[in-house]
């Protein structure tokens, strides 16, 4: 089995797209001794999480419209008069008298997977790398509850999180606020306690905060860090000399993003209308179809306005066929890939994809294995053929986790590539896609420009693997993924509550 060796690794933490954001955290001191805190809503992700839950009580029936907007609107006054978050966030745990804690539990989970998981800045998440890197305490220091804010706490690998907390007294809601409330001069306490307890100085700390009300805490840190700043903040931090940051990759579209995104679908389709008429003219369908992934590929990538960095991409090319293994970050995979393989190659798809009377087609002339994931017999029926494929001299691309990921962090592996590749007796070579997310995060519409970072790691040779020992080469080529991506030390399942 391969092993992967730093040198020849991209490394997420050395993200120079991000060097200007992070070289300050770069060349800080190592140790757990420099906090960073972070607030949630407009520090870490766009918007505010808040209404991404009235919005699924909402469409679920629990919340009726009238009252989400009332509730919705009463929390956002805090901004105008900061002594009333404390009362309207009592108000609001009394609604949740008698509720399961359970179903505000998975509510945040669903949530974070349809909408919030797409909104987290990747600035923000660079930042949180960067500090994650220098061995510094991370917290998120939030007036939100809970339910938003673990969730993104997990997926970007923060231990520490302090927030707002509803009582729970044998898994259901008192409808009472669990004391202090963290918000404004309540943060700052908060802060002070956290740093006392690890013999950590406010002085020697970092806070990065959108609103006004987090001022006296801005003030209290060494680095006090305004992101995205409202209006009125963003007058203190001139005034001070605060370094100011705004980030425009998530949020509402420009022109150009919306622009730039009907180009990139229509360059899809421009391409493949090239397939018919090299067909006829060459008699290859196989020739017309390598033209058509190659021009997208290409076309596609300059449109969308992404570069790719790959490290090993020689290892493309060293021997075909092969099973092509990429983790699935980003619906914008499909154009890396076909960047990145460019000619005698198919994929494996979702059966939806099948049905789509625009897109389906392109795709069954291209040879695409349809699967369907909620049958598990169907699937690995579907996927027998692809051994011939693989025999017959075309390579396969497919992704291991079986669907999209919700954010950056790789997901379980399924075992069907690794039989295919075993049974053709062909190499499986891992593609790490690093952060697609930048470009089109799950769940989101319009493309973005970024540069793309992408390593291609050295062919696996599968002749000796066997039905008896797949489940160990499975973990350990997930193992290779993992590392490439610096996620091998990740304490996401080690969240802690900081009371």
């Amino acid at each position: 089995m391969y092993t992967l060796q730093p040198a020849t690794v991209y490394k997420p933490d050395s993200m120079d797209i991000y060097d200007n954001i992070t070289q300050e955290i770069d060349d800080s001191p190592r140790g757990p001794g420099t906090v960073a805190f972070f607030d949630l809503d407009g520090t870490l992700i766009f918007g505010f999480s808040i209404l991404s839950i009235f919005r699924e009580r909402v469409t679920s029936g629990e919340l009726a419209p009238y009252d989400a907007f009332q509730q919705f609107f009463s929390l956002l006054s805090h901004g105008l008069n900061g002594s009333e978050y404390p009362r309207i966030l009592a108000e609001a745990a009394e609604t949740l008298e008698d509720v399961s804690e359970q179903e505000f539990i998975a509510l945040g989970e669903s949530v974070f997977e349809k909408y919030v998981a797409g909104s987290i800045y990747p600035e923000s998440r660079a930042l949180v790398r960067a500090h994650l890197k220098r061995g510094h305490t991370v917290v998120v220091l939030s007036s939100a509850t809970t339910y938003q804010v673990a969730p993104v706490a997990k997926e970007l690998g923060i231990d520490h999180v302090l927030c707002n907390e509803f009582e729970v007294e044998d898994g259901v809601f008192t409808g009472e606020i669990r004391q202090p409330v963290y918000y404004a001069e309540g943060k700052l306490d908060a802060a002070k306690k956290f740093c006392a307890r690890r013999n950590a100085q406010l002085s020697n700390s970092y806070f990065y905060s959108d609103g006004i009300e987090d001022v006296t805490l801005l003030d209290a840190v060494g680095f006090p860090r305004p992101l995205n700043p409202d209006q009125t903040l963003e007058v203190v931090a001139r005034r001070r000399n605060w370094p100011v940051r705004r980030f425009t990759s998530r949020g509402i579209p420009g022109i150009k993003e919306v622009v730039r995104t009907g180009l990139v679908y229509g360059a899809f389709f421009s391409a493949a209308l090239q397939i018919i008429p090299t067909w006829i003219l060459n008699q290859s369908r196989r020739d017309a179809v390598n033209l058509a992934v190659t021009t997208w590929g290409e076309f596609g990538s300059a449109l969308a306005g992404i570069k790719t960095r790959i490290r090993g991409e020689q290892h493309l090319w060293e021997q075909r066929p092969a099973v092509f293994l990429f983790n699935h970050q980003s619906a914008i995979d499909v154009l890396i890939i076909a960047k990145l393989l460019r000619r005698d190659f198919t994929a494996i798809a979702k059966q939806e994809i099948a049905t789509n009377p625009l897109v389906g087609p392109v795709f069954r002339v291209a040879d695409t294995v349809f699967i369907d994931r909620r049958n598990q017999t169907k699937a690995i029926e579907a996927l027998k053929p692809v051994v011939k494929t693989l025999q017959d001299g075309l390579s396969v691309a497919i992704a291991p986790e079986g669907t999209r990921s919700v954010g950056d962090r790789l997901g379980p592996f399924k075992k069907g590539p690794f039989h295919i590749a075993m049974q053709a007796g062909v190499p499986i070579i891992p593609i790490v896609i690093h952060n697609a997310t930048d470009v089109l995060p799950k769940g989101g519409f319009f493309v973005r420009p970024s540069t793309v970072h992408v390593d291609v790691l050295p062919p696996l040779k599968t002749d000796t693997w066997s039905a008896e020992t797949v489940e160990q080469h499975v973990a350990e080529v997930r193992q290779l993924f993992l590392q490439a991506l610096g996620q091998t030390s990740s304490s996401a399942a080690r969240l802690k509550r900081v009371k």
